[in-house]
């Protein structure tokens, strides 16, 4: 009962966390409602196989998979080419859904190239810490603005929204900080439904669409057309799948550091395995036209929150995430979680993620070797996050979709940066 239980919560946050994506994405290539509706469908059902790809044959720990950032600002890119490189919205998706299908043969073939293994080296505590900072600074935009009620720029703050938010955060951390051990290992998912709750009374639930079709549905396969070559989205998921692997092994790594000192649990080292399972994931991603799979870094913020390392409740959500994309019912209901509820949990979460980072910091002992690394890194990071997406159009597809990325352009500049330090310093 206990798994079952773990199982529904990470369910419910993997699904909150990761609807977003395949819905803007949606909106930006003009799917009408139905289409919409399959596309999250074929998304949660990809998600939930990625999660259980990667607990058998992967990293073999509790970390969720959602739409890798880089993919959907591929997407975005690939958008604008629209009348450009490509004639219809058709055939740039398309050739999306071919990339993928690249990306994850590049994953396996890196992985028995040895190239996984050699930066895996790269994330010392140092730029651990980077990474873990600039991705909640990166995020805290979008959970602010969402507890503040704004939906599009220019929308005034809502205040009762505001109320309702501030409330779910502080039973939030109440419920996970609670003496009794069942009610803080479960904490996310009373928060979830008592904000549910809240938001409901207070009017701001919005109600559940009717799913119209079969009460069963199983997701398609290669919606947007056959496979194609296409080098440059060749070119593309090369880089694209190189900073993926990046993002992969810095989601690891803060896992194995949370299971280690929060649990005194020693991780097997798997990365040339979560490579694979990765490459798995992205050819499966493509094979049902959806967006590309990454673990998500803040597991390690969930699994700190509430105290569940174990890897069968996690399993348990993969099946239930796959099980429950099979009924559009479902899906509808759950795709009408009020998003400042989601929001709110997401704040309480990635505190965790903060406290993570400066834990990291910590380990490192050259601390002035850490802090010119950390403002190299931060100050990029940071600065980019500020730089109109619009400004980089002009730049080729994977520079744009990098570049206007500040969590991976801060990394990789921290990890430049270090490295540049050491080999200064072997020299001398």
């Amino acid at each position: 009962m206990k798994n079952i239980f773990g199982g529904v919560q990470w369910a419910v946050f993997l699904i909150a966390s990761s609807i977003a994506a395949p819905i803007a994405i949606a909106s930006i290539f003009g799917m009408d409602t139905a289409d919409t509706a399959l596309f999250v469908q074929r998304t949660m059902f990809v998600l939930g196989i990625a999660c259980l790809v990667q607990a058998s044959i992967g990293h073999r720990m509790p970390i969720n998979e959602g739409p890798a950032g880089l993919w959907w600002g591929i997407f975005i890119v690939y958008a604008g080419l629209v009348g450009i490189m490509y004639g219809t919205m058709e055939e740039s998706l398309q050739a999306l859904q071919s990339g993928l299908l690249y990306s994850g043969v590049l994953f396996i073939v890196f992985a028995y190239t040895g190239l996984v293994d050699k930066l895996k080296i790269l994330f010392t505590p140092t730029i651990t810490f980077v990474y873990l900072l600039l991705l909640v600074l990166q995020i805290s935009e979008s959970i602010l603005t969402g507890l503040l009620g704004i939906v599009s720029e220019g929308d005034p703050v809502d205040g009762v929204i505001l109320m309702g938010g501030i409330a779910v955060i502080l039973l939030t951390f109440f419920f996970m900080g609670h003496k009794r051990p069942w009610i803080s290992r479960y904490s996310i998912l009373f928060a979830i439904a008592a904000g549910w709750l809240i938001f409901w009374i207070l009017g701001k639930a919005p109600e559940a669409e009717g799913a119209a079709g079969a009460l069963v549905s199983l997701p398609e396969m290669l919606v947007f057309g056959p496979l194609l070559w296409d080098s440059g989205m060749f070119v593309t998921a090369l880089f694209l799948t190189l900073l993926l692997i990046a993002n992969m092994m810095a989601s690891v790594r803060v896992m194995e550091s949370v299971l280690k000192n929060s649990f005194s649990i020693e991780a097997p080292d798997r990365i040339k395995q979560a490579s694979t399972a990765s490459g798995i994931n992205h050819i499966i991603a493509g094979l049902f036209s959806s967006i590309g799979p990454v673990p998500i870094s803040g597991a390690a913020g969930f699994v700190s929150a509430t105290r569940t390392p174990g890897l069968k409740p996690f399993v348990f959500g993969g099946i239930i995430v796959v099980l429950i994309s099979f009924f559009p019912a479902l899906m509808a209901i759950l795709a009408s979680l009020p998003a400042p509820v989601a929001y709110a949990v997401i704040f309480a979460v990635f505190t965790k993620m903060v406290e993570m980072a400066f834990t990291e910091l910590e380990n490192e002992k050259n601390r002035q070797h850490s802090y010119k690394v950390a403002a190299f890194g931060l100050m990029s990071g940071v600065g980019i996050m500020f730089v109109p997406p619009e400004s980089m159009a002009n730049l080729p597809s994977v520079l744009a979709a990098t570049l206007s990325n500040g969590l991976i352009t801060g990394t990789i500049i921290a990890i430049f940066v270090e490295q540049l330090l050491l080999w200064r310093n072997r020299k001398s």
